[in-house]
């Protein structure tokens, strides 16, 4: 089928399973009214069921607390923060510097990226153990292949603070005893035993927690969309406090140079 007869059957037509809006009657989310079945659930459940079509008040107050201890720090001098900052001094507006710092949170060091990805490497190594493969094994595979493994390791420090309390956490929820926490933590050991001298940190940890209440590495990553926006907000409302064009200013006398001397204009045509 060529591509205009595979776009005629969407022309004036979106058929989806997902759900809708029926003006003036009823909202529908994965077959539930969202006004009258889901009115009662907390705004991290009806996200939760949104991305999965799991139910579980426990399961969204697991993730709210990940959120809390794991990613929402209201330091302007993290990666995405700083766009939320600088855009404040800039004068620009609370949604497109929140949007912004959200855009870049989809890094591949820090973010989003590394939290699905090492759930990933979780269901895979889970895999390749269970067909045989031992664990030593398939982590150095993973290093030699990738050079690192997402979710272990951490730049400025060696130990990630907030692991203890996160365990914590899912313990009073009834979690962390899991296949996939144990998996993350074998790994941790090996690694921590190991030339690379890697540890664990918070979104390895994440990531097993959440592998043993059946969520995927695709659904960890659109659960983890939003995370970074309670760190975010507080550093721009801040940032608007200051003067114009104050976020870490820079003098040009600062600058080891060693381009072209000669003057230039800009928008000059060379």
């Amino acid at each position: 089928m060529n591509k205009n007869k595979v776009l005629e059957q969407y022309e004036d037509n979106w058929e989806t399973s997902m759900g809708g809006w029926f003006p003036g009657e009823k909202v529908i989310l994965r077959g539930k009214n969202v006004l009258t079945e889901l009115n009662n659930d907390r705004w991290l459940e009806y996200l939760l069921f949104g991305i999965t079509g799991k139910r579980s008040p426990r399961i969204a107050r697991l993730i709210e607390g990940m959120w809390l201890i794991c990613t929402s720090f209201p330091d302007p001098r993290l990666w995405n923060n700083r766009i939320a900052a600088l855009s404040a001094t800039t004068r620009s507006t609370g949604v497109l510097g929140s949007a912004g710092a959200l855009a870049i949170s989809e890094a591949t060091i820090y973010g989003l990226k590394p939290i699905q990805g090492v759930s990933d490497f979780l269901y895979r190594t889970s895999e390749k153990i269970a067909e045989g493969q031992n664990l030593e094994d398939v982590v150095m595979s993973e290093v030699k292949k990738y050079r690192g493994i997402y979710g272990y390791g951490r730049p400025v420090v060696d130990q990630d603070e907030r692991v203890g309390p996160l365990l914590d956490f899912a313990r009073s929820m009834n979690s962390g005893d899991g296949e996939y926490t144990k998996l993350a933590f074998a790994v941790d050991e090996y690694l921590a035993n190991s030339r690379l001298k890697y540890r664990i940190n918070a979104s390895g940890v994440v990531a097993g927690l959440l592998a043993d209440e059946g969520i995927t590495a695709k659904e960890l990553y659109h659960i983890a969309t939003l995370t970074f926006t309670a760190g975010v907000i507080p550093c721009y409302i801040v940032a608007l406090e200051k003067p114009e064009g104050a976020f870490f200013p820079l003098r040009v006398s600062r600058l080891n140079y060693e381009g072209t001397k000669e003057r230039r204009v800009w928008g000059e045509q060379k």
